[in-house]
């Protein structure tokens, strides 16, 4: 028998609902919102376990599935004693324990010169996965709104002789402190909104619950004998004002955003169960929203999924007809001056003491350098002498590749969002240097089909917001495209094979890529259009010469670090 017969043919991929029959499809699967709570505890049950094995079959390499691999994101967050423990806690006995990710913080000052979501990007889920959340970036957010918006009430309760009725520029004190916080509290909800519709766009499903009771059921639990949990807000819940002035930011969250779940906890046991079906109905959403293109439209598709994909709010809308750029002289007119070795060793010596200078004189603001650019533009070279003057615990280098396994079950930015600088104390630098960066999805993931239409042409513009983010918190972003003509990329091919030490730089995908340069190079003009922002804008470096290539970086960071 030859070896082809013993060879098992891989299987071909499926849609996850073609696993299931078409009565566990109709009754589990499937949403359905008119009926949604009307399930007894057992059929809800069942429900949430087929539903939970489902989501994570989005994600499986064998056999493989045509279902986008997507995920659960449960926020929750409301009123301390309003049942949210218990809830969770029946969602975990009806589920699958072992796949349902619990995570819980307590709500805390944001940290300077970062997103106020960017701390907790590392506890993300896996697609595929559910996770409950309890505080959450809303539980910073509304602890830094009630730190102002008591200010306000600390004010009303001091004497009449004490109060500040005008401040030095003659504004009513009162009125300027609830302004503040409400102001502060609108910015955010509209960045927050921004943030959670690309983690939607990626793959990654919201729902969001927030637990309420009145006043006298909420003194009530806290005076009675049960232990009570950490609150999430460091709030003084005993404190009739201070209930009021959380309910009064609550009542203008809720407004600004229509779609969180508010859920009455004054049952807790009722209250556990309209959130689980809540939970189902969100898994079954994320499973109609995994479908691809193609197998939406699949003629054996069961007519009960057809019909829910055709009413969901989520579904693709077709893309308008993409327009490439015309491409500037800058991409293509390349610079091939030489500048004299002396002249550049001098030159270079100044400005990296000059740079290094102003680096240790930023004040803690993070800095995050882009460098994006064609094979062999050196990149890795402005970047050794762009760090030669630092001690090396000053900054963190990544090298960035194709994505690793556990990073693609993410929403794409995650394995950026994980590298930025930050607060914390598990990472001293604050400095992070990119060597190729999150525009590989307009780049190379564009070019060579690693990523569909709707997901490159979608990312321009969560680019821009993931850098507005950052620059909005105090991050300085400085980014580079190093430009070369094709001629000296060439050259520089082969000045590496013929280099032991730099011969690891050169891959066949780099010579492959030359086949593909005009693609490359549109592809580059389409990105420098879309995303050269007033608060991250592109630098062109355009030059054959290496040397003069350094400087002008050096000299570009110095003009941008001399504003701060």
């Amino acid at each position: 028998m030859s070896k082809k017969n013993n060879t098992t043919e891989p299987a071909a991929p499926q849609a996850v609902s073609a696993q299931f029959s078409q009565h566990i499809i109709d009754e589990r699967l499937t949403p359905n919102p008119i009926s949604q709570f009307s399930m007894d505890k057992d059929a809800l049950r069942l429900a949430l376990v087929t539903a939970q094995y489902a989501l994570r079959a989005t994600r499986q390499q064998t056999p493989p599935t045509t279902n986008k691999p997507t995920g659960l994101l449960v926020l929750i967050n409301g009123m301390e004693q309003a049942g949210k423990g218990t809830a969770v806690k029946q969602l975990r006995q009806w589920v699958d324990p072992r796949l349902l990710k619990v995570e819980a913080i307590i709500g805390d000052c944001p940290l300077d010169y970062q997103p106020i979501w960017q701390t907790h990007t590392k506890v993300m889920p896996r697609h595929g996965d559910v996770m409950v959340y309890f505080g959450n970036w809303y539980a910073d957010l509304l602890y830094n709104v009630m730190r102002m918006a008591t200010l306000d009430s600390e004010e009303d309760n001091k004497p009449a002789e004490d109060k500040q009725s005008k401040n030095d520029s003659g504004e009513d004190v009162s009125n300027l402190t609830i302004a503040t916080w409400q102001d502060y509290l609108q910015q955010q909800l509209i960045r927050l909104k921004e943030f959670e519709k690309d983690l939607v766009s990626n793959q990654t499903r919201l729902l969001k619950c927030w637990f309420h009771v009145d006043i006298d059921t909420l003194q009530a639990r806290l005076n009675d004998s049960e232990a009570d949990p950490q609150f999430l807000y460091q709030i003084d819940w005993n404190s009739k004002k201070v209930i009021e002035t959380f309910n009064d930011v609550a009542v203008t969250l809720l407004r600004q955003q229509e779609d969180w779940i508010i859920i009455n906890g004054e049952d807790k046991s009722q209250a556990a169960e309209q959130f689980c079906h809540e939970v189902l109905h969100a898994m079954q959403t994320a499973l109609v929203s995994s479908k691809t293109t193609a197998d939406k439209s699949a003629k054996n598709e069961p007519q009960s999924v057809k019909s829910a994909i055709d009413k969901s709010p989520d579904q693709t809308i077709e893309l308008k007809k993409f327009e490439a750029v015309k491409i500037p002289k800058c991409l293509k007119n390349i610079d091939d001056s030489e500048i004299d070795k002396s002249d550049y060793c001098t030159a270079l010596a100044e400005k990296q003491t000059r740079l290094a200078e102003l680096l240790r004189a930023r004040q803690g603001r993070h800095i995050v350098f882009a460098f994006e650019g064609m094979d062999a533009a050196g990149k890795g070279g402005a970047i050794k002498r762009l760090v030669a003057p630092l001690d090396p615990r000053e900054y963190q280098i990544y090298n960035i590749g194709a994505p690793m396994l556990y990073e693609a079950q993410h929403p794409y930015l995650w394995r950026f969002w994980t590298k930025l600088p930050n607060e914390q104390r598990n990472r001293v630098s604050r400095i992070a240097i990119f060597d190729r960066t999150w525009y590989g999805r307009v780049l190379v993931e564009r070019v060579e089909g690693f990523a569909d239409d709707e997901a490159w042409q979608r990312a321009y513009d969560e680019i821009n917001r993931f850098e507005a983010d950052l620059t909005a918190a105090g991050t300085i972003v400085i980014k580079y495209w190093l430009a070369i003509d094709k001629k000296e990329q060439l050259k520089r091919f082969k000045a590496r094979e013929e280099t032991p030490h730099k011969q690891f730089k050169l891959t066949d995908d780099d010579w492959r890529n030359r086949d593909k340069w005009s693609d490359y190079v549109q592809s580059a003009a389409d990105m420098l259009a879309r995303t050269d922002t007033k608060a991250a804008p592109w630098c062109v470096i355009a030059t054959n010469e290496k040397r003069q290539a350094r400087l002008d970086i050096l000299d570009h960071a110095i003009e941008q670090l001399s504003a701060v």
